[in-house]
């Protein structure tokens, strides 16, 4: 299992952490989504088929894309 931690400075609200899990859980290898609104960061788990890429380019499209990443 991989995961990573990020920041999205997009997320203003309950409603976009929403948005992100529903997004990311659709993915097929996507584990688990967790989103914190006050501090904008977010972790992701997953394993294959999903990829960190693949995860990327779908926060990407729904306009939470990732700024940094706080761990490996």
């Amino acid at each position: 299992m991989q995961s990573k931690t990020f920041v999205v400075p997009n997320i203003g609200c309950d409603g976009c952490v929403k948005t992100i899990v529903n997004e990311l859980s659709q993915k097929p290898g996507v584990a688990s989504v967790k989103g914190d609104k006050n501090t904008k960061v977010v972790e992701v788990q997953w394993d294959a088929p999903a990829t960190w890429d693949g995860i990327v380019e779908t926060l990407k499209e729904i306009d939470y894309a990732p700024e940094q990443s706080l761990m490996p």
